[in-house]
């Protein structure tokens, strides 16, 4: 690593996204591929997107400097922001959109903690929205219209769908576009990543004849949360209180359930809940088991606050252009896989840990510094899966996994208006949950979950 590509690497993260893979990918790229040997290699403005999700606060060149901070003698001088953006250009985002692919996938080995229920790999899938600088060609490739009443409407907005292992929050696949289309349109191109052994999970906004027989035809299993409006057809009834059912050409069961949650202070709020799955034996896989399974789902929402607000810092894209954004976003979406990994190769080392155990942002913040101080880029003879990025992660576990409900919002201290509150218990507390399938064939069921 001499000369122009000593800026390429990625600190101790680096032995996650060697320079084989980066030149690889490369070397499938025909745009990418270079006559000669730049200033700006190619294999380092790989290294630079990647920087750029790790550092959002920094500018281009602010950037650079912190993976040049710590290469002493083989120090290049910084770029101009220009010729950063120019390099930007001459790549393209098809190299970061196959980095992305490479690295995606399922991280947890069979026996990692939390990563299966009975035997099966827990998966989710649902959509969120990037925010984008505000543009011409961003508002064009969005569709976002100003009207007279909205002249100076928000920022354009990107539909991003993934798909997450449930137990790591590691992505397996994600795909991303203009919001007129729906998160269903999406998530059809990403069923192609599922395996018999998983289950999905997913919310009622999914709860589409297709795409369960779609999914069902993958040889995963599901279990969806149904619409209100949906009204299957009862072909009989389990003792546990699911019935049999037919959707879309796939035999399901259905159940219905009431889930009261009750607080430390004696408040409680109930729901109902109706899902569907393909999991069709009651002795194997219970109708209470399987409301509880359910909750599982919320991991892929701490995956977004993870990748949107800790990584970012809530922070716009600095994309100008659709091209540009594109590369950004599979940047930033492989930057976030690769922190996944080191984080559970760091819980893997200790048998019984489980992967939420990991701190997000401790892994954030120890891998920004072992880009600073450039060390550990390459792995000597004995390859070390932990490193220091995973010695700062075992010190600092977060605490075990405690039923207790909070108010789903984001504080702004600085917001000059006033704080909304929410219909809900304005701190943490413990709870206590009660699950009560609600078509039963004979009597309601009733399970009790302690704090």
């Amino acid at each position: 690593m001499v000369g122009v590509f000593a800026p390429g690497h990625l600190g101790e993260l680096t032995q996650v996204v060697p320079f084989e893979m980066v030149d690889a990918v490369l070397a499938e790229a025909p745009a990418a591929t270079q006559r000669r040997v730049r200033l700006l290699p190619a294999r380092v403005t790989v290294y630079f997107l990647l920087a750029m999700g790790l550092f959002p606060e920094r500018g281009y060149r602010g950037v650079f400097a912190s993976l040049t901070a710590g290469l002493g003698a083989l120090r290049p001088a910084t770029p101009t922001a220009s010729a950063l953006r120019q390099a930007r250009s001459r790549l393209g985002p098809g190299p970061l959109a196959a980095l992305f692919t490479l690295l995606a996938g399922p991280v947890a080995r069979p026996r990692t903690p939390g990563a299966c229920w009975r035997g099966l790999r827990l998966v989710a899938i649902d959509g969120t929205q990037v925010a984008i600088p505000d543009s011409e060609p961003h508002r064009a490739w969005t569709q976002m219209s100003r009207t007279a009443s909205h002249p100076s409407a928000g920022y354009p907005l990107l539909r991003l769908v993934t798909l997450v292992e449930c137990g790591t929050r590691a992505l397996i696949a994600a795909v991303f576009g203009s919001p007129a289309d729906g998160e269903l349109a999406y998530a059809a191109t990403l069923l192609n990543r599922l395996r018999p052994g998983m289950v999905l999970l997913a919310d009622r906004n999914f709860d589409a004849a297709t795409f369960l027989a779609g999914t069902a035809s993958t040889g995963a299993d599901l279990l969806i949360r149904l619409k209100g409006n949906r009204r299957p057809p009862l072909l009989g009834r389990h003792t546990d209180g699911s019935i049999r059912s037919i959707i879309g050409g796939v035999e399901v069961r259905v159940i219905e359930a009431l889930v009261t949650v009750t607080t430390a202070d004696g408040s409680h709020r109930s729901e109902h809940y109706r899902l569907v799955t393909t999991l069709l034996d009651p002795q194997r896989y219970p109708a209470t088991d399987l409301i509880e399974l359910y909750h599982q789902r919320w991991e892929i929402e701490t995956a977004y606050l993870a990748l949107k607000h800790t990584l970012t810092r809530g922070r716009v894209l600095r994309s100008q252009t659709p091209t540009g954004a594109q590369q950004e976003l599979w940047a930033l979406l492989a930057t976030y896989q690769i922190l996944r990994i080191a984080m559970t190769d760091a819980t893997n080392s200790r048998p019984g840990l489980t992967p939420d155990r990991a701190g997000f942002s401790v892994a954030l913040h120890a891998a920004r510094d072992q880009v600073i101080t450039a060390q550990s880029i390459i792995a000597g003879t004995h390859i070390d899966l932990i490193g220091t990025i995973g010695t700062h992660i075992l010190a600092s576990l977060l605490p075990a996994r405690r039923a207790r409900t909070c108010p789903r919002t984001v504080k702004r201290p600085l917001s000059k208006y006033a704080y909304n509150k929410p219909h809900q218990p304005p701190t943490c507390h413990t709870i206590t949950i009660e699950i009560t399938i609600t078509n039963a064939a004979t009597s309601p069921l009733t399970r009790t979950t302690p704090p």
